[in-house]
């Protein structure tokens, strides 16, 4: 069977290029040798949904004051710096990581509805469910380094 050699469209006379089946413009079968019920169309089928999963990474931590005991909000732009308690205005130095020992918690954004969500560390790594939406998130320590291409 030779395919399209190229030239006009026998149904609508617009110039077709070669090795084409049918006219890109009226859909007209282009090849003689070719019927229109050779090809069958496959059934929809449709897929099952899956649940959309997006990273959500600590916006801040929380840590004990050391003197007082209360318990310290502490964005993680301050790990590493020397912060004031807000109760008792004592000094004390943040370790320049997290690490699931220091740290008794961590609070980020749910990145479907944006309400803030307080997390244990000890779920660091793990996937989960926003309390307030049910959406599915990654909780990462911090965001993955850039692939160099």
């Amino acid at each position: 069977m030779p395919a399209w050699p190229g030239g006009p469209c026998p149904r609508c006379g617009e110039d077709m290029p070669a090795n084409l089946v049918h006219c890109q413009t009226c859909r007209e079968l282009l090849n003689d040798d070719l019927e229109h019920d050779t090809v069958e169309i496959p059934a929809f089928h449709p897929l099952k949904e899956l649940a959309v999963r997006i990273d959500a990474f600590p916006i801040g931590f929380f840590f004990q004051c050391p003197d007082c005991r209360r318990e310290l909000r502490v964005h993680k732009k301050y790990l590493g710096k020397q912060v004031s308690c807000n109760f008792c205005q004592s000094s004390l130095q943040l370790p320049p990581e997290t690490s699931k020992t220091v740290s008794q918690g961590f609070y980020t954004q749910c990145p479907h509805c944006k309400e803030e969500l307080r997390i244990a560390t000890k779920y660091l790594g793990s996937v989960a469910a926003c309390k307030h939406c049910q959406g599915h998130i990654q909780l990462l320590e911090k965001p993955a380094d850039p692939v160099d291409s």
